[in-house]
């Protein structure tokens, strides 16, 4: 039922991207919108096309993907640790609950030059600055997810003598797996948007700076190239990541 369910739904999703496809070549020939702000789309899958060749292009992809890697790590590490060592105590939670809360809703992008500032121009302020953005979705949902569990499960395991670490592995892991496994979710495409930006922003490698540098030449087709890179990339790690993420849901190791 759900696989017959699917097959409508990504159809209508082609069909949406064929639609817009569409209409930017439309646009594109008829000279609706400048070239300078919405160049040809042959321009811009030449200029892709063109790019996917050079030795520049896989090094940018690789330090992006890199930073990405290592500020998500950070992330998930501080983020599940915090959030356990936050709620051993209900006091804690009641108390730095909302403070987290509150932090994450500051936009930290304001505080992109101190991370320049500590870290240099190059890839180390980008992983910071990912890591610390991605820390909050992940922190948030372990505390709401181990915050959650009932007091008799703790009890029940208490009374069988599991250990402090055998009652997070088998009752308050198992039972806070779905909520902590979305906020894995969210903050990877934090740390994604958040290195990419950064890299936009400031920063002498990678693909974001290859987009600002596009922008600043006046080089549109090929701005709009290293674009479509980054939204492939996104879908391909969001089905990547979506996948993942049904198998774990069906059950943990």
């Amino acid at each position: 039922m759900r696989g017959g369910s699917a097959l409508p739904a990504r159809l209508i999703q082609l069909g949406f991207v064929a639609a817009f496809l569409a209409l930017w070549f439309v646009i594109g020939r008829t000279g609706a919108i400048s070239p300078l702000f919405l160049p040809p789309v042959e321009a811009v899958w030449s200029a892709l096309t063109a790019l996917v060749q050079t030795p520049q292009f896989w090094a940018a992809v690789q330090v992006t993907l890199t930073t990405i890697v290592e500020a998500y790590l950070i992330a998930l590490a501080l983020g599940i640790t915090a959030g356990y060592a936050i709620t051993r105590s209900r006091f804690a939670t009641k108390v730095l609950e909302p403070i987290v809360s509150s932090i994450f809703a500051i936009p930290i992008t304001l505080f992109l030059p101190l991370f320049i500032l500590l870290f240099g121009i190059g890839t180390a302020s980008k992983v910071a600055y990912g890591a610390a953005y991605g820390f909050f979705p992940i922190a948030l949902n372990t505390i709401a997810g181990l915050a959650g569990v009932e007091n008799h499960y703790l009890n029940a395991a208490k009374s069988m003598g599991f250990s402090h670490f055998g009652t997070f592995r088998h009752v308050l892991f198992q039972a806070a797996f779905p909520v902590i496994l979305t906020g894995l979710r969210i903050g990877f495409f934090v740390c994604f948007a958040s290195v990419l930006g950064g890299e936009t922003i400031s920063s002498v490698s990678g693909v974001g700076r290859n987009i600002a540098l596009s922008a600043e030449l006046m080089e549109p087709a090929r701005m709009f190239a290293w674009i479509a890179v980054v939204i492939v990339a996104a879908i391909l790690l969001n089905g990547i990541v979506s996948l993942f993420e049904n198998r774990m849901r069906k059950g943990p190791a």
